[in-house]
């Protein structure tokens, strides 16, 4: 393609896992676990300015064959958020440029972040938006640990 091999450098490097993530309502102020009080996932961002984000809703489960019913494929996809691309830093704020995403809506799209590293912990905000999840105008905070 052609493109410059670009190089992030950061205390965001690495892979980091979900801890917890609230969300909450503007409208109303009130506050939710929409994945459970012990969510699963990652949060990967690389030296080669590629990420990947994988939230796992707390108690998903398998479906009863290999194959999951319909009823089952729509209770697994609303346990579930996965995105990967590019990211890009500027100040306090991680912009995800999104390649290809479980919800075909974000693709192409850019996701903006308020984010912190303190320690071992990585802390992210999302700005004010429609959540996909609940269709309201939220915000979310995700605490992660990174994986040693």
């Amino acid at each position: 393609m052609g493109q410059e091999r670009q190089n992030c450098t950061g205390p965001q490097l690495g892979t980091w896992s979900l801890k917890s993530n609230t969300t909450e309502d503007l409208a109303t102020g009130e506050k939710t676990e929409l994945f459970g009080a012990h969510p699963s996932g990652y949060i990967s961002y690389g030296a080669d300015c590629r990420m990947s984000v994988i939230l796992i809703k707390e108690g998903r489960k398998a479906p009863n064959s290999f194959v999951p019913t319909d009823a089952e494929r729509v209770e697994l996809y609303n346990g579930l958020v996965a995105y990967a691309g590019t990211y890009s830093i500027e100040g306090d704020k991680v912009s995800h440029h999104i390649d290809a995403s479980w919800n075909q809506s974000w693709t192409g799209t850019t996701q903006v972040r308020q984010f912190r590293v303190e320690g071992n912990t990585l802390y992210i905000k999302t700005l004010p938006a429609r959540n996909p999840l609940t269709g309201k105008t939220s915000s979310s905070v995700l605490i992660l640990v990174k994986v040693e």
